[in-house]
């Protein structure tokens, strides 16, 4: 089994995320199709989604139902450097009005967006026609003032997605969208991010690899596709097509099933990065290094796009912040940028949801609690970088 956000999370948000930012649509619609006009506004530009010379950005996915980007940030003592938000691709109206709201929010801040983008028709859905309308909104976006991250297709290695396990049809795909993104809005980054590949190939699910695509992801061509086989190399894009590389980790627990409050191993989060996380009783043993390949043989910045720990309100088994704290001081582990340079972006998802993973309520937040926000806020290492 393998760890990853799914579905409901990018459904959960764009479901909620409309009644914030409804009462401001005239707002949104004036602001940012003026923004490049306002000369109290400077537009975006290539260098705003460059990586940082030193330290990483610092960012957050919220839950739009119940709190803004600021109300974070004012738990927080400081404001997040990327807000992370979801839209389907083609774009539905709710997801312009997400993604709007989010822009608009980045905007007040000085923060940047790190747009997902869930083709949920399947990639011949993204068509020549969508993807121009895709380019001419991030470069409203832009000359809003607003950099943008594109997170295309992402976990396009797992069997749970309509744009899954395709890999001939996925790169061509990501790079029409990159080469369409790189010359009509420079100022938006294209973001590579598979799901972590414990648990790789993920046999079983609706969109598992069939027929020609099956026998191009058997990379160590023994004629079957298992977890030997390289679960990132066959859906890379290229060094043209991507700027960013990122992977989702979370801490759900140290075996499956998930739903159990458990501190993590130590080293857990490196050694996924790494390919050397292994517990026993798992087959998590032969997973690819993506740090080594991406960040030093291609050279790309890395972002953890999404981090937290799981923690069952109630549940028995270790505390709340014996949990989160195990956890985050791994993720802002004051060493961690020194080791691993390349690492550019970590994202919180700040989230008290219902998972179907688990059946029931898990709450990732850390700082919905006033002692716990204090505790997360002085474990912020020096290299993080904020908007403010």
């Amino acid at each position: 089994m393998h760890e990853t956000r799914r579905t409901a999370l990018s459904w959960a948000f764009l479901g909620v995320a409309f009644v914030v930012v409804v009462s401001l649509i005239v707002v949104m619609n004036t602001t940012l199709g003026s923004g490049a006009d306002d000369p109290a506004v400077a537009p975006a530009t290539a260098a705003d989604v460059a990586p940082p010379d030193s330290g990483a950005l610092v960012g957050v996915s919220v839950d739009g139902a119940q709190e803004s980007l600021a109300d974070y940030a004012d738990r927080l003592g400081k404001t997040p450097a990327v807000m992370v938000t979801f839209a389907e691709l083609p774009f539905a109206e709710n997801d312009l009005t997400t993604v709007d709201g989010a822009v608009m929010q980045a905007r007040e801040a000085g923060s940047s967006v790190l747009l997902t983008l869930e083709p949920l028709d399947g990639l011949d859905a993204v068509d020549d026609a969508v993807i121009d309308d895709l380019v001419t909104r991030l470069r409203a976006w832009n000359d809003s003032g607003v950099p943008v991250f594109v997170r295309f297709a992402h976990e396009m290695n797992g069997s749970w997605y309509a744009w899954g396990q395709q890999p001939e049809e996925y790169v061509a795909t990501f790079r029409r969208v990159a080469d369409a993104v790189h010359a009509g809005a420079p100022a938006s980054a294209m973001m590579w991010a598979p799901s972590y590949a414990g648990g790789y190939p993920f046999d079983g699910g609706e969109w598992s690899a069939r027929g020609a695509d099956r026998r191009l992801l058997d990379t160590d061509d023994d004629g079957r596709l298992t977890e030997r086989d390289d679960g990132y190399a066959p859906y890379w894009p290229g060094d043209d097509a991507v700027d960013w590389v990122g992977m989702s980790l979370y801490h759900w627990g140290q075996v499956y099933p998930w739903g159990e409050n458990e501190r993590p191993s130590a080293g857990k989060l490196v050694d996924q990065l790494r390919g050397d996380y292994a517990v026993p009783g798992t087959q998590e043993q032969v997973v690819p290094d993506f740090y080594a390949e991406y960040a030093v043989r291609h050279g790309k910045p890395v972002s953890i796009t999404e981090t937290a720990a799981l923690y069952v309100p109630g549940g028995p088994g270790p505390s709340e912040r014996a949990v989160k704290e195990a956890w985050w001081s791994q993720v802002w582990d004051p060493e961690l940028v020194e080791d691993l340079p390349a690492i550019k972006m970590v994202n919180w998802f700040e989230w008290d949801k219902d998972e179907p993973e688990t059946g029931g309520r898990i709450d990732w937040t850390v700082t919905r609690d006033a002692d716990l926000a204090a505790a997360y806020a002085d474990a912020l290492p020096s290299w993080a970088r904020f908007a403010d």
